[in-house]
């Protein structure tokens, strides 16, 4: 069992109603994953195990908290937009879930680390489909090569190029835009082409 001085600082610094929950959650952890090693992340006690984060606590003015690092996947609830971990506000032992319940969590979250699974990602909503303005759509039909390059570009491509014209604040600005953007689209150049890897 590996333990920091720097966690039992923090523990000793803490209100007196916060130290008897932390030191049995340290407590807790050691014993249900002997080989966790106690580290200080974001100011507050982390538990690593082979290298990752496996939980960590804190304590408040009026609460203490403790989670788990991919607190979804071992609890089976989804996760709430909380840093209250995922006991909520820990105001005394009794608010904690019971000895083999814990050590249950725990095995649950090193299993997670031992199989190497990475946490599912989040979905992100794809972007509505971006409706080019009128003059880009008629400079693209007096150019046919522009027209069906811009047609086969991916929609994250054909928004970047619109996106770019309509945020011009001056005509003249716009003007220059749309007559660049042609003629780029019509050599099959992206918006940002000029970064791109060789």
């Amino acid at each position: 069992m590996t333990r920091d001085p720097r966690v039992d600082a923090y523990i000793e610094r803490k209100a007196a109603f916060a130290r008897p929950i932390m030191a049995h959650l340290r407590n807790r952890v050691h014993a249900a994953c002997p080989e966790a090693e106690e580290a200080i992340k974001w100011s507050s006690p982390a538990f690593m195990y082979k290298g990752q984060i496996l939980c960590s606590m804190a304590a408040f003015k009026e609460h203490a908290a403790f989670g788990f690092w991919r607190g979804a996947e071992v609890t089976g609830t989804p996760e709430e937009k909380s840093a209250m971990g995922q006991f909520g506000k820990i105001a005394s032992l009794a608010d904690l879930p019971d000895d083999a319940t814990l050590a249950e969590l725990i095995g649950k979250a090193m299993a997670l680390i031992d199989t190497g699974t990475k946490s599912p990602r989040v979905l992100k909503h794809p972007k509505p489909p971006v409706e080019p303005p009128e003059d880009l759509v008629a400079a693209l039909a007096a150019n046919p090569a522009a027209q069906t390059v811009f047609d086969g570009f991916a929609p994250g491509q054909r928004r970047e190029y619109v996106e770019w014209i309509v945020e011009a604040k001056r005509p003249e600005t716009r003007a220059k835009r749309l007559a660049q953007a042609v003629e780029w689209i019509a050599e099959g150049k992206k918006r940002n082409w000029k970064y791109e890897a060789c």
